[in-house]
């Protein structure tokens, strides 16, 4: 049986979340700064630039994600933080939706997963999922936001499911509360 353990992303682990993240699907080229900048900001910036800017990101902390790690390897990542600094959900027509005002602070998102191949089906995304919502909760989040994918709904690639599974959420508690495409869910969970 394998070991599992998940910590925040500090300086000291960056290595570790660059790992994580170039195990598959659109991670490396991403650097999950896809929900941080503006699309015009997306366009004009290379894979280097979002790799300098997630690094700014952890290096000024709080940590804006968290790393699942298999026996000692850096295996996922989940990011999980204040909506508001996610500027890219606000700007979303799809997500307009929201019960809660974009303005919230207290309303924190789950936004972004990735497993790497050799560690996917393992149940990895609900470990980084739970983690995710604990961590939420010790730092202040009244409501944790998520947009994840149907699959029942239509057909979708692995990397099309970045931002999670509707069952994984509804499994861990969240409640769907729009619909705003056939295989696109708003769900959200209420720590407090």
């Amino acid at each position: 049986m394998s070991t599992i353990t998940i910590e925040p992303v500090t300086p000291d682990r960056f290595a570790d979340a660059e790992h994580a993240l170039s195990g598959g699907g659109d991670g490396r080229s991403c650097q999950c700064q896809w929900w941080m900048i503006t699309n015009a900001q997306w366009q004009g910036t290379s894979q280097e630039e979002r790799q300098g800017m997630l690094r700014a990101e952890v290096d000024a902390g709080p940590p804006p994600a968290l790393v699942a790690y298999v026996d000692g390897e850096a295996a996922g990542w989940v990011r999980v933080g204040p909506r508001t600094a996610q500027q890219r959900i606000a700007r979303t027509r799809a997500f307009a939706d929201s019960p809660h005002p974009f303005d919230d602070e207290s309303v924190w998102a789950v936004s972004c997963f990735v497993i790497r191949r050799e560690h996917r089906g393992a149940g990895l995304t609900a470990e980084l999922l739970d983690a995710a919502l604990a961590y939420a909760a010790d730092n202040g989040a009244r409501v944790v936001e998520a947009y994840p994918v149907d699959p029942t709904a239509a057909k979708k690639s692995a990397n099309e499911m970045y931002t999670g599974i509707l069952s994984t959420f509804l499994t861990a508690g969240f409640t769907e509360v729009a619909r705003p495409k056939p295989h696109l869910a708003i769900v959200e969970k209420v720590l407090a």
